[in-house]
């Protein structure tokens, strides 16, 4: 069942890239595109394409790491730990990501000295996606039965034992479809970096329009760049759902 999901994946996979690419095709057509502009700054494309993968990889590693003290925070026996976890969650999956990156930017940063602009936008953007991170794994941690959680303590197991040999275990397989997914959330969400004059893959393509004038020339590979990025993720993500649905 696993390799007909796989193969009708694929199939779905090249049929979308060939409508896109008939698509495209059909639309150069019609317009005349003119890419001569556009090739000369190809390293400026490839340059910011780089920047956005080391830029989200740094940004999810750091909010899976921010997630899990979250997560465990909301599950303290200290009221002011709860609460503060439970605060962070919803005030930021309360507010937009661009909201959080003018303040957290323009006034916490600014106020304390913290003038990198790399550093600032990935820690920006791991608080951001740390929030979601941090509820997927306390939902992948609540999902371990008590009665286990019951057995851990009659053999004697402490806490950060029961957390690493029954907890962490069963909950990974819940957790990583979701994870996947948000990876790819990560990858878009990093484009709203250019608003902080980070050169990243959208700010690139900005600077090509604003030197060729060529609008549609250099959004289209923007657009075709992050789908090369996200939708490998994407499709793993399925894989991983399929993958460990028997276990729910």
């Amino acid at each position: 069942m696993t390799r007909h999901h796989t193969i009708n994946a694929v199939i779905s996979l090249f049929l979308g890239a060939a409508l896109l690419a008939a698509l495209c095709f059909g639309v150069m057509q019609a317009l005349s595109w003119d890419w001569s502009g556009v090739w000369d700054y190809r390293q400026v494309f490839w340059n910011g394409w780089l920047h956005t993968i080391w830029i989200s990889a740094a940004a999810l590693v750091l909010s899976i790491a921010l997630g899990l003290l979250i997560a465990l925070a909301r599950r303290s026996h200290y009221p002011a730990l709860r609460w503060f976890a439970a605060g962070y969650v919803e005030v930021v999956r309360g507010t937009p990501l661009l909201v959080q990156l003018l303040i957290l930017f323009y006034v916490v940063a600014n106020a304390i000295g913290l003038q990198d602009r790399y550093t600032a936008g990935v820690v920006i953007l791991a608080i951001f996606s740390g929030a979601y991170i941090a509820e997927m794994i306390r939902g992948g941690i609540e999902s371990v039965g008590k009665s286990q959680l019951e057995s851990a303590r009659a053999i004697g197991l402490t806490r950060a034992q029961t957390y690493r040999y029954v907890i962490f275990p069963q909950a990974l397989r819940n957790i990583l479809p979701p994870l996947a997914g948000q990876a790819a959330s990560i990858i878009k969400d990093s484009s709203l970096l250019s608003i902080l004059g980070i050169e990243e893959f959208t700010l690139a393509a900005q600077q090509v329009n604003s030197a060729t004038y060529s609008t549609l020339e250099s959004y289209l590979p923007l657009a075709v760049g992050y789908l090369v990025l996200t939708l490998p993720v994407s499709l793993f993500a399925r894989h991983l759902e399929r993958k460990y649905r028997y276990e729910t």
